[in-house]
């Protein structure tokens, strides 16, 4: 077993739902966590995150609603989140053109070199 920190960046280029992080079926994940950054100098934006949990038929549960002020930036994750193998985190911005940016800060256990 092996304890990797890691980070994910992401970019809203649309409105549409995207899978930023997803938990490989070897590993565990523990996401310390998820700054959003709103890049628009003059409104704010609605941003959700959602995790699909693979072990429920792939339902979605929604984890962060909030509009993000204007050029700031939100921790959509105060307390951490943990991920189980295949489940992933999902992000729908309200306005795309890549406004919303962020950061998933996270440590990755990997169980693929377990013996047994």
């Amino acid at each position: 077993m092996t304890i990797q920190y890691k980070n994910q960046g992401f970019k809203q280029a649309s409105t549409d739902k995207t899978t930023n992080l997803t938990c490989p079926v070897d590993g565990t994940i523990i996401i310390k966590s998820v700054y959003v950054v709103n890049n628009d100098a003059s409104s704010g934006i609605v941003v959700n995150m959602n995790i699909v949990d693979s072990s429920n038929s792939n339902t979605e549960y929604e984890f962060f609603r909030d509009e993000v002020p204007a050029k700031s930036q939100v921790n959509a994750t105060p307390q951490g989140l943990n991920l189980e193998p295949g489940d992933a985190v999902t992000v729908t911005a309200a306005t795309g053109s890549n406004k919303i940016q962020g950061n998933i800060s996270y440590a990755l256990i990997d169980r693929s070199q377990e013996n047994g």
